[in-house]
């Protein structure tokens, strides 16, 4: 097939897969959610930490292993973060207790942290800027399929073995990919061989070389371009975060879902999410094309986030069941239109400190996640009922969508050198 002519094309194939495996594990803690809560005696408000802590972790570390890439290449951070977050998916399974289960969930986040800065720092090294939207665009769709899977696989598991084989087996799929993704993979096209002199021209068209790069410059705290891609971030994330902390928790204690009815419904918001995905990343490259980088990725930015919240809002006023995963999985794919394009924009913006930038902003968007997740569960008990988290997360993302139209990625954080990769190099 064509696809596999680029050897780009073969380097997305493989962060596909880390997307699936990702959102497996991750998911996995969502969908044995209310086994767990039963087994362990859960309260909702200590699940909103159970969920939490994993995001604080994760946010606290997202700016090392981000910047650790774009050091030492991506190649050997990911494989240390996949054997890492691996063995800590293998030890959720082993926990007796919340205090126990709190603290693998920490270590979880910990070491995942970096992850999806790094597929964005390998994205940044092998592809031009022109397909780096679609890039990411396929990786968060992979993402998403790893969130439809989940509970496909996850249910049956727990109903035949318990909760725990599933975390098991997941640890293993992660283990293998990272063997191989280190036997394989080079941090550039240039090390890589069979990979031609016309495709690393293509590549490297109007960049600099990754090699050498350093820390990101603290200059960059004095840009307000800087300060509003975190903003964006830490607000969507208040919304997208619920799919993956407090979905299945939600639809089975405040819409009366069945272990069968999940079975067949949770995965619907996900597949909502795998198109919007690979869409956005699309429209953005083509509006790019077309109108240019600014409004390319703002259009797109706004209007996802836009739609999402008024889909939100739309679910307080849904009571049945196949409606009210409809306007969930709806709410879901506005915001998972704009995934992508914010992503690409730490790539438009970051350039060689791709890594440090997509960490940074990655960590406002997790601590997001913690916040969001702990009051959730604070606001269900307060108001006794599951839609009391409803408004908040239309509020904020409706406020992402504003700061959207404050974001320029036209303009670097850290400016280029003026010159440029000679092909007669290559």
């Amino acid at each position: 097939m064509r696809i596999f002519m680029r050897y780009r094309h073969r380097v997305l194939v493989f962060l596909f897969f880390l997307a699936i495996i990702t959102y497996l594990d991750r998911v996995c803690v969502a969908v044995a959610g209310p086994e767990m809560q039963k087994d362990l005696g859960i309260t909702p408000e200590q699940w909103g930490w159970v969920v939490g802590v994993f995001a604080i972790t994760y946010a606290l570390f997202e700016i090392p292993s981000g910047a650790l890439g774009d050091r030492i290449g991506p190649r050997k951070v990911l494989t240390r973060i996949v054997v890492w977050w691996s063995t800590f998916t293998f030890l959720t399974g082993t926990v007796k207790s919340f205090k126990w289960l709190l603290v693998t969930q920490m270590a979880f986040g910990a070491g995942e942290a970096g992850a999806f800065p790094n597929a964005s720092g390998t994205i940044s090294r092998w592809f031009p800027k022109t397909e780096r939207g679609r890039a990411q665009g396929v990786v968060w769709m992979a993402s998403r399929i790893g969130g439809a899977i989940s509970p496909l696989l996850v249910i049956p598991i727990q109903a035949a073995w318990g909760w725990r084989a599933s975390f098991w087996t997941f640890s293993v799929v992660g283990i293998i990919w990272a063997i191989v993704w280190y036997i394989w993979m080079r941090d550039t096209p240039r090390e890589k061989p069979g990979v031609s002199a016309a495709e690393i021209a293509e590549i490297e068209e109007g960049q600099t070389p990754v090699q050498g790069h350093r820390s990101l410059p603290l200059s960059v705290l004095r840009s307000a371009n800087f300060w509003f891609i975190l903003a964006m971030y830490h607000t969507y994330v208040w919304g997208s975060y619920f799919f993956l902390s407090w979905l299945h928790t939600f639809l089975a204690k405040g819409r009366g879902f069945t272990p069968e009815d999940l079975q067949r419904w949770s995965p619907l918001p996900f597949v909502f999410g795998m198109a919007a995905t690979f869409t956005g990343g699309l429209v953005s490259d083509a509006l790019v094309k077309r109108i240019g980088l600014k409004w390319g990725r703002r259009l797109v930015g706004f209007s996802g986030l836009t739609f999402s919240a008024i889909c939100m809002a739309a679910e307080t006023l849904v009571t049945g069941k196949v409606s009210s995963v409809l306007v969930l999985s709806l709410a879901y794919f506005g915001s998972d239109f704009m995934l992508p394009v914010a992503w690409a924009v730490c790539l438009d913006v970051g350039r060689r400190y791709a890594g440090a930038v997509t960490g940074a902003m990655n960590m406002a968007g997790q601590l997001g996640s913690f916040l969001s997740a702990v009051t959730f569960g604070y606001l269900i008990r307060g108001f006794g009922t599951y839609n009391a988290i409803l408004l908040p997360m239309a509020g904020t993302l409706f406020l992402s969508a504003l700061l959207w139209l404050k974001i320029d990625p036209t303009k670097e954080l850290v400016p280029e050198p003026e010159t440029t990769v000679s092909t007669a190099t290559a």
